[in-house]
């Protein structure tokens, strides 16, 4: 069973990592770019600032602080050592048939994916916040793009990234139950 998820997990990495062109190799690694998020990220500072106010916002941030921070060093410090799965384009097999955007492959291990873990955690969070159809549709969208993009640019399976998926999506729960734990401490 686990050798057969692993030759389906591979197979679906080689069919989204195989078909690249520069123009997406260029949009891709955009999108995994942290920094090329700063803006969106301003955005919803200032949604959530005109929405809920200063006081608010400052538990709301810090409830995010601990969605990143969960979800981050679970994957990162935790999870990635202790499963120890190669990132593909760390395997020696893989070698000349992983297309690698920039030459950046990332750390030896790739479970579960951090980046999916720290945008689906804020997306789970953001979305509990805002309690919004449209929101969420297009804060999931954001997450599984981020997701895809890791697996285009050949640092991590498709397994990696849904791990991530779901590491996140739980952080961003733990975060959302400490920022009301936190609200209804502060009311009282």
């Amino acid at each position: 069973m686990i050798e057969a998820l692993d030759q389906l997990d591979r197979s679906l990495f080689h069919l989204i990592n195989g078909v690249h062109s520069p123009f997406w190799d260029e949009v891709m690694w955009g999108v995994s770019s942290k920094i090329a998020w700063i803006p969106i990220y301003a955005l919803l500072l200032v949604m959530i600032l005109r929405k809920f106010g200063w006081k608010q916002t400052l538990m709301i941030v810090g409830g995010i602080g601990i969605v990143i921070l969960l979800a981050d060093q679970l994957s990162a410090s935790v999870l990635k050592p202790w499963i120890a799965r190669y990132r593909p384009c760390q395997l020696e097999a893989e070698m000349g048939v992983v297309h690698i955007v920039n030459n950046k492959c990332g750390g030896l291990y790739g479970f579960v994916s951090s980046h999916a873990a720290n945008f689906f955690g804020l997306a789970t969070f953001l979305s509990l916040l805002f309690r919004n159809h449209k929101a969420t549709i297009g804060l999931i969208l954001a997450a599984m793009l981020v997701a895809y993009s890791r697996v285009y640019l050949g640092v991590h399976y498709p397994g990696d990234v849904l791990g991530g998926a779901m590491l996140g999506s739980l952080c961003g729960w733990v975060g959302w139950v400490c920022y009301n734990w936190g609200k209804k401490r502060m009311e009282k």
